[in-house]
């Protein structure tokens, strides 16, 4: 089976794709001349009482064309090898750059270890593909038109009996390959969902405990396994049984072969030595179509696993990458201060089936604070979402200063922002590491000084080895307050002129939320500033407030006087201070 998508991957290594075919077209030539050698001398020991002396020449020239063929299929086996390890490092660093692409609105709506299973398993399984099948399909497809070419002046009958009988052995691949596809397909999806539900085990391992139900997850990861066994002995089952028969059929073409010529020189219609050469040559015949057989099933696994890689790369992003551009086309944002103006702003998730945003308006100004608050599901986190680029708005324009976004860079505008979201993402590294995740330059001191601003330089030196502890995975020995600082000590690190905040909400502690408090506040000093706001106080001291309830604005202004006029927000003002009213724009947040 030919897939012209990975086969045009494999053109882009062109060097070592055409050294892997240059080797195995000469492999093929030298399998011919070796048979010619071994023939002849036979024949003239056995048929002219030949001596050693009078064949050493001979036997010289053959141990050399079996040294010389051994070495061509080495190099063209390293070559096959060098091309698969070089065509996956380029597709995997395509697929990821794809994937950061698409961006975290197109990730959260797939499963965390399914899309790691194709980037890291499914990309393994086009190994075999490119370094076995691939170079296999070349050497099936010209090694026996060689042997054809040389045979038919040599004797036309074998050449019909072979031209006849090669055919067979592609038929029989395809036939069983209908049924190995599905099984192939299966596999692979059983493979993604094993890979994603074990992933979501392991991250809601703590729920699990909690609730009393870890070890029912136990059984059922081991009826997920169980499955994924039971396919892919299917797999097996029908692999072997398709080398069964194809080496039946090779054996059976063979068999012909070697009765036909055996009648014919009993009766003297065919030489010795032709006779002989076409007997060794008929098993070389129709072994590179064997083994392609036996390959068959390593090259549908990866063309399984290409056609999920593929379905990704052929997903266009939302939006589309620009900052490869000229400066005309997608201008560099350096600027001081920064002002944002949202013009009748539209958006829709599901190919429009689900409203988000429907014509929002509204101005931040250069060195404003404005709080946007209102329910879940109003829309904040698609507005955040369409301010740093994740997505674009379907109609509507978005200003900033004097530029709309669509027109600019996206990595110099999202350098003007520091995001500091209700979940701040920590990685599974040391704390200095961590806060210098927008800076990656920035050296110890500025660290040391940004996690002062954050109000975390006192509980990090308390840690193991300081700046140097590794917090595990999303933070996991830390706090909530903790992890909250450091992503503070992020955005003071970052020192950008737009700050987009979505506040942390309740469960802290007071000493903890006082000191959040004062470091939120120095960090809103001299920045424009769009807070999703959940405290009363918040919104009290903002200098605009914009109130979204369905994809709408449907009142702005200030706090004062916004409380005092009848409508969504004086419901908000009044239950329960405002707290833990409003959906956050973190993970999991609403749209």
């Amino acid at each position: 089976m030919f897939d012209r998508r990975l086969w045009l991957q494999a053109r882009t290594n062109r060097t070592n794709l055409l050294l892997t075919i240059f080797f195995s077209g000469l492999a093929g030539v030298l399998t011919v001349v070796q048979a010619r050698l071994l023939s002849d001398t036979v024949a003239q020991v056995f048929l002219q009482q030949a001596t050693l002396a009078d064949v050493d020449s001979r036997l010289l020239l053959l141990v050399a064309v079996i040294v010389g063929r051994s070495a061509f299929v080495w190099g063209a086996d390293v070559s096959a090898r060098y091309l698969a390890s070089r065509v996956k490092a380029a597709l995997r660093s395509t697929l990821f750059n794809h994937l950061l692409q698409l961006g975290p609105v197109h990730v959260l709506g797939e499963r965390t270890g399914e899309l790691t299973a194709t980037v890291i398993e499914g990309i393994e399984a086009l190994d075999a593909y490119f370094s076995e099948y691939l170079p296999q399909l070349v050497l099936a497809a010209l090694a026996p038109l060689t042997i054809l070419l040389l045979i038919f002046p040599t004797d036309l009958l074998s050449g019909l009996v072979l031209f006849l009988t090669a055919p067979l052995i592609p038929l029989f691949m395809i036939l069983i390959g209908r049924a190995a596809e599905a099984l192939t397909n299966r596999q692979w999806r059983t493979l993604q969902q094993m890979s994603a539900h074990f992933l979501d085990v392991l991250q809601g391992l703590t729920t699990l405990k909690r609730l009393g139900q870890s070890r029912a997850q136990t059984a059922n990861i081991a009826r997920v396994s169980e499955a994924f066994g039971q396919i892919t002995l299917r797999v097996l089952r029908v692999a072997f049984l398709s080398a069964l028969v194809l080496e039946l059929l090779a054996t059976l073409s063979v068999a012909i072969i070697a009765v036909e010529i055996g009648l014919r020189l009993l009766n003297n219609q065919l030489a010795f030595a032709d006779a002989l050469f076409i007997l060794i040559l008929a098993p070389e015949f129709y072994t590179p179509l064997r083994m392609l057989g036996a390959r068959f099933h390593a090259g549908q696994a990866g063309i399984a696993a290409a056609d999920r890689i593929f379905a990704i790369l052929d997903t266009d992003p939302i939006v589309p990458e620009i900052q490869t551009g000229s400066e005309v086309a997608s201008p560099r944002l350096r600027s001081a201060q920064i002002a944002i103006r949202l013009v009748d702003i539209h958006f829709a998730y599901q190919d429009g089936q689900r409203p988000a945003l429907n014509g929002v308006s509204f101005r931040l100004e250069s060195g404003q604070r404005v709080a946007l608050v209102g329910p879940s599901g109003a829309g904040k986190s698609t507005l955040i979402s369409l301010l740093l680029g994740f997505i674009r708005p379907q109609q509507g324009q978005i200003w900033i200063n004097d530029r709309r976004l669509g027109d600019l860079d996206l990595h110099s505008w999202r350098a003007q922002i520091a995001w500091v979201p209700q979940a701040p993402y920590l990685f599974y590294d040391t704390v200095a590491a961590n806060i210098a995740l927008g800076r990656p330059g920035a050296d110890k001191a500025a660290i040391q000084e940004a996690a002062r601003q954050a109000r975390a330089d006192g509980f990090i030196r308390r840690l193991p080895q300081g700046y140097d502890t590794i917090i595990g995975e999303k933070g996991a020995r830390l706090s909530r307050g903790q992890s909250q600082r450091l992503a503070l000590a992020r955005a003071f690190l970052l020192d950008a002129p737009l700050l987009i905040l979505d506040e942390p909400t309740s469960n802290l502690d007071p000493e903890t939320e006082r000191q959040l408090e004062e470091a939120t506040a120095a960090l809103q000093a001299n920045r424009t500033v769009l807070v999703i706001a959940h405290r009363l106080s918040t919104v009290a001291s903002a200098d605009h407030v914009v109130v979204l309830a369905g994809g709408r604005v449907v009142q702005q202004g200030r706090h004062k006087a916004l409380a005092e006029r009848k409508g969504l927000y004086r419901q908000l003002v009044g239950a329960s201070s405002y707290q833990g009213l409003t959906g956050g724009a973190g993970a999991g947040g609403s749209r």
